[in-house]
């Protein structure tokens, strides 16, 4: 696909990959601090987006149904599966994998990734680093998951990162691989670091 928006790619009869070009519309996306004017397909995905528009390949396409999370990125600070958020929905900054680095420094949870080796293929990574920025702000904001106590409220400050709060947030992001372990680790590391 080109940048200009067209849609899906010539499958020899003259179509694109989802059929006929449909309806397109002028979109701006603001990606990574960056803002993009793209002509898109109305049925776009902002994952597609991403990747076959600005080439920012750290998100994947996993599962495609909103269920493995290797297309987590942050939109308005909050993880979103980009393959189920349709790209002329999209009105608040996105963040990828691409844009936590700050100053040539990676983000805490990066090299806390490195240092854990908590990836194996590294294909779900980008996704897993994504969700777990954002587990970081909301459990610093407070907000209680499944898993916690039932006399935690908000009002108590931070959510108390254990590992079993670490699993269940992180539950939306699977790994093939089984690097479950190293990726709690991780966060957990980066988690100490970000409240010292």
């Amino acid at each position: 696909m080109d940048r200009e928006g067209t849609a899906g790619r010539d499958d020899g009869r003259g179509e694109g990959r989802d059929g006929p070009e449909g309806p397109t519309s002028s979109v701006t996306l603001r990606v990574n601090g960056t803002v993009h004017a793209l002509r898109l397909d109305n049925r776009t995905t902002l994952l597609d987006a991403l990747r076959e528009h600005l080439d920012l390949t750290g998100a994947k396409k996993g599962c495609d149904h909103g269920q493995c999370g290797a297309c987590t990125v942050l939109v308005g600070g909050r993880r979103v599966n980009s393959c189920l958020l349709l790209a002329v929905a999209c009105d608040e900054p996105v963040t990828t994998v691409e844009g936590l680095a700050r100053d040539g420094r990676l983000h805490p949870l990066q090299e806390a990734f490195v240092a854990r080796d908590a990836l194996q293929c590294g294909y779900c990574t980008p996704g897993q680093i994504c969700s777990a920025v954002a587990l970081l702000d909301e459990a610093a904001a407070g907000h209680p998951s499944h898993v916690t106590p039932p006399h935690a409220t908000r009002a108590e400050g931070a959510a108390d990162l254990t590992r079993d709060e670490i699993r269940e947030r992180m539950s939306g992001n699977l790994c093939r691989c089984g690097a479950y372990p190293h990726i709690v680790d991780a966060v957990a590391d980066a988690h100490r670091e970000t409240v010292r």
